[in-house]
């Protein structure tokens, strides 16, 4: 069944699986990758780039609200044309920059990008599947953001060290996404997304724990998401060709993320949600020890990014059984939460990284992400069948 309908929207789940992997993977994540890079040319401090870092997870924000706003009178295909728009824009301006002022501004307008891409994907395979067949298909979209970490790896590689040039390919792929999913992403209005959005949503069974605990999973992920190629490069001496190899470990595992609603279904909603999450606190405290051989920062690294797709895949299924009247607002509103985390994990591990060394920030940070994994609604978002 699964097959059939895969087979019948082919051309949506590609595009939105495209359309993710650029602003997820390209415009937003690989700035980890990079950023030794660019912090060496442009003279920036670790306590700088903490606060540009954070202002793609501030945009985001600002582009999830957005598309919440004019979800009402946009079409899905509008909305996701907008956010490939957006992600060419601002590595464009990531390009260009001469500046942490400027790159900050591109940085924060790639970050733009991620808001404006995942409500209303979430609303077009809301119009596209049917109910038991969703989570999947979410599932399967979400892990082009491992697709993408695993590309600008691959780029970087080759590459050899030019990081403009590595945004202006970015750039271009991220054009020629935005023109497909002119073709690809439906016109059509969910019927129940006319709906006004009430403040009282917040109130409804679960939503509580879904907000705190998508809340510190995105505040923990940025030690690795921010810091991880400095923490390589400045700490243990690696050199970019290394931390490129594990950008590429990295994105490998998170494609694991895709199989997010086969693991619900065979093991449960709560395992799935509490083994994720330990899982990124295991990467991050792993990563520590790479002093002791480097084999455990391509283990620690992988692990992160296996168990941050399949968690985000967890938080975005419970958000969508939370509210089924309102898909967009489901994924919307935990990826939401979980960018407002990283808008203040990034500066505060800066922080801690600065005055307390890596001996403390990551413990920290691992110990937010163990936090998070005992948080989770009890509520029917626990016990939703997920159809094969």
């Amino acid at each position: 069944m699964l097959a059939s309908i895969v087979k019948h929207n082919v051309n949506l789940l590609a595009a939105a699986f495209a359309l993710t992997a650029v602003s997820y993977g390209l415009a937003r994540f690989a700035f980890g990758l990079l950023l030794p890079q660019i912090r060496t040319e442009l003279s920036l401090d670790i306590g700088t780039t903490g606060w540009i870092g954070s202002s793609a997870f501030v945009a985001y924000c600002i582009g999830v609200c957005i598309t919440f706003a004019l979800n009402r009178v946009c079409s899905p295909r509008a909305l996701a044309f907008a956010a490939g728009l957006a992600s060419t824009i601002g590595m464009v301006i990531i390009t260009l920059s001469t500046s942490g002022v400027v790159l900050g501004v591109g940085v924060a307008l790639a970050g733009l990008s991620t808001g404006l891409t995942s409500p209303p994907l979430a609303t077009a395979v809301s119009l596209q599947f049917d109910d038991a067949h969703r989570p999947k298909a979410n599932a399967i979209i979400n892990a082009g953001t491992a697709a993408g970490i695993v590309f600008s790896g691959l780029a970087s590689l080759i590459a050899f060290g030019g990081w403009r040039e590595l945004y202006i390919l970015f750039a271009a792929i991220s054009c020629a996404v935005a023109v497909w999913v002119l073709y690809a992403v439906p016109t059509g209005h969910e019927r129940t997304a006319s709906e006004p959005i009430s403040f009282a949503i917040f109130k409804r069974p679960g939503m509580l724990a879904l907000c705190t605990g998508s809340f510190l999973m995105g505040l923990s992920s940025t030690a690795i998401w921010t810091f991880g190629g400095s923490l390589l490069r400045d700490e243990f001496n690696f050199t970019q060709t290394d931390i490129a190899w594990i950008w590429v470990a990295l994105g490998l595992a998170g494609i694991t993320g895709a199989m997010t609603g086969v693991f619900v279904q065979q093991f449960g909603l709560v395992r799935v949600h509490w083994i994720s999450l330990a899982g990124m606190a295991a990467g991050m405290i792993g990563l520590s020890f790479t002093s002791v051989s480097v084999a455990f920062a391509f283990i620690s690294v992988a692990l992160f990014g296996a168990s941050y797709i399949t968690s985000s895949g967890a938080f975005l299924i419970q958000g969508i059984r939370l509210l089924p009247d309102r898909p967009d607002l489901g994924l919307g509103i935990p990826f939401l939460i979980l960018a407002a985390g990283q808008s203040a994990g990034s500066p505060l591990f800066g922080a801690l990284l600065t005055g307390w060394g890596v001996g403390i920030a990551l413990p920290v940070f691992a110990g937010a992400a163990l936090l998070s994994g005992c948080i989770r609604p009890w509520h029917s978002a626990d016990n939703a069948f997920v159809a094969p």
